[in-house]
């Protein structure tokens, strides 16, 4: 049995890694967010600490981390010092240091037991390629967040501690809806050679394999699920 911890599993991407896992033979797993599994605010410093220690309560084990929980919201320029270093702070406390935090208490988890086990972060496109003006601080967090994940697997693949990472493009979540209309979404979409955004589906495609079935050797590795609109 792989027990696995999945944040942000309320919607979107998430909701669809959700039901990804709840068809899979030999998984059990918890999800967290306010429409389903357990509820954590990762504004707030406690959060992942209670997160994690609610799952691992309730599976007695933890064999698999995917951090999935984050916010998209605009930081325009123009605005007040005060407001405007308030909204970076809060979106790296939510989309880069909760998902470290978790990281951290996976990989102790695992190095106390002896038992390896795997981290699946989910980042962005914008990770390599950037963001809009509006959206630099959710950009910065994303990169961040890649680079975690390579040094995670670059310091524990010896102990059997592997890290993945998945960057998608635009996909059809709340974000990406609310964001396309606001951008112009024609326009954007004739930026993705593909000629459309992912399905939240094809997105949970790439962390269950990633979480279940790569090989050991592919740690450290970044898939992106943008449509071609960037190819590193």
């Amino acid at each position: 049995m792989t027990n696995i911890l999945l944040t942000g599993s309320s919607r979107g991407i998430g909701a669809a890694i959700a039901a990804a896992l709840s068809t899979t033979a030999g998984v059990t797993f918890v999800g967290h967010g306010t429409a389903s599994g357990i509820a954590a605010d990762f504004a707030d410093a406690t959060g992942p600490r209670h997160l994690w220690d609610t799952a691992l309560s309730q599976l007695g084990t933890i064999n698999v981390l995917i951090n999935n929980a984050g916010v998209f919201e605009a930081n325009p320029i123009d605005q007040p010092d005060d407001a405007w270093v308030a909204n970076w702070e809060r979106t790296m406390r939510i989309n880069l240091t909760a998902s470290a935090e978790l990281c951290r208490l996976a990989i102790r988890h695992w190095q106390e037991r002896g038992t390896g086990g795997r981290i699946v972060n989910v980042a962005s496109r914008a990770a390599y390629r950037g963001d809009s003006p509006g959206h630099w601080h959710y950009a910065a967090s994303k990169a961040g967040m890649v680079a975690m994940t390579k040094s995670i697997a670059r310091g524990y693949a010896a102990q059997n501690i592997l890290a993945f990472a998945v960057c998608p493009g635009f996909t059809m979540t709340g974000m990406a809806e609310d964001y396309l209309a606001s951008r112009g979404g024609d326009k954007l979409l004739a930026d993705i050679p593909l000629g459309r955004v992912a399905d939240p589906e094809e997105v949970a495609n790439a962390v269950t394999y990633l979480a279940l079935s790569a090989p050991p050797s592919m740690t450290g590795a970044v898939i992106d699920v943008n449509g071609a609109s960037y190819v590193r």
